[in-house]
């Protein structure tokens, strides 16, 4: 992210954005999650995952929460949330007491453990009260991946003049 495209990205206007929101954006899209109008809370607040991935939910008409962990009662806050996007960097610290029935679940972290890799959401726990989660590993990860290659693809055509696919 650079000084530029953080711009573009806080006016709304096209331009390269960062691979793991990008790649939520395209996984909540795919799957029909309406976000016109959704609560949606991101726990974490990089510059490379939690501040853009909130202002790509503004820019498709969620209401957005920033939260993290000095939030005042972070699991009542995040039980707001339609849509809850875990980028913490704590692994399964978001348990069923943070979810909304029938909420959507993003887990965007990933720790390796001696059991295997593990996200920040406490998959068994959340997994019979959302109403959609994803899953670590085999997520996110797959879409960042994804984002990156339409990444370097928009790159190329920003060098020819040409807009991004899309924004």
């Amino acid at each position: 992210m650079t000084t530029q495209s953080t711009g573009l990205l806080a006016r709304g206007e096209p331009g390269l954005r960062p691979c793991t929101p990008r790649g939520i954006i395209t996984l909540l899209d795919e799957t029909g999650i309406d976000l016109d109008g959704a609560r949606a809370v991101v726990i974490g607040r990089s510059e490379l995952v939690g501040r853009p991935m909130a202002q790509l939910l503004v820019n498709r008409n969620a209401t957005v929460t920033i939260a993290h962990s000095h939030t005042a009662d972070l699991p009542a806050v995040a039980r707001e949330a339609d849509v809850l996007v875990v980028a913490m960097g704590r692994q399964e610290a978001v348990d069923d007491a943070f979810v909304a029935p029938g909420a959507t679940v993003i887990d965007v972290g990933i720790h390796r453990t001696p059991a295997g890799l593990r996200g920040d959401v406490a998959f068994a726990e959340v997994a019979p009260i959302a109403g959609a989660i994803t899953p670590v590993p085999g997520g996110v990860g797959p879409m960042t991946i994804e984002t990156l290659l339409r990444n370097t693809l928009d790159a190329a055509r920003l060098q020819a003049g040409l807009p991004p696919s899309d924004a």
